[in-house]
């Protein structure tokens, strides 16, 4: 479609590191999002080397986990991507956000990468910034933590009273990227940027 609104996402990139040591940690909330959608339709991600990733697939998209460490998740998208054909536009990120509150969930047709290395590191490969993404709120109720404080937020595991809202995000999180796989960009768009309330 020449609205870029109206684009059916065909693959969708969750951002993480690897390794049990960051299974739960805020900078993998996109593994979590796109292990929902895996879980809701009855996949299971296959790891494939060529492409440096975990690829499951689902009703007219791929989901994809990079397995190269934020810094380098591009390099993983942009091989999948050219494999399948599948476009930047309609090449979907889901990442966390530290300048966004916790509950936050929104969704962006481009824009830059706001200091993320996952979101940089796209860019570079795909060479545009103009793909998708999903963004989570992870920050905390003060804001973003200042200077070195917010690396140790980012790697760090949400707490115990965060556990809660968190779920809400995954799950809302995959309720909009199911809408978007049936209805496009935009009416997801105009349906779940807003801020979640248990």
């Amino acid at each position: 479609m020449s609205d870029a609104g109206g684009v059916i996402p065909k693959l969708i990139v969750g951002l993480g590191n690897p390794g049990l040591e960051y299974r739960d940690t805020r900078h993998n909330i996109g593994f979590m999002v796109v292990d929902e959608l895996a879980r809701r339709f009855g996949v299971s991600f296959t790891e494939e080397k060529r492409w440096h990733g975990l690829v499951a697939k689902i009703a007219g998209a791929w989901l994809l986990k990079p397995q190269t460490y934020m810094n380098d998740s591009g390099r993983s998208a942009r091989a999948v991507g050219q494999f399948y054909k599948v476009t930047p536009a309609e090449t979907l990120a889901v990442y966390d956000d530290v300048d966004l509150p916790l509950g936050r969930v929104r969704m962006r047709l481009a824009g830059s990468a706001g200091g993320h290395n996952g979101i940089k590191s796209m860019i570079a490969s795909l060479g545009t910034d103009a793909f998708p993404r999903l963004k989570l709120g992870i920050a905390a109720e003060s804001g973003r933590p200042a200077g070195d404080r917010l690396v140790g937020h980012v790697l760090g595991k949400f707490r115990e009273e965060e556990l809660p809202t968190l779920n809400l995000i995954v799950q809302t999180a995959a309720d909009a990227l199911i809408n978007a796989l049936q209805t496009g960009l935009d009416a997801a768009m105009n349906r779940f940027n807003r801020t979640l309330s248990l």
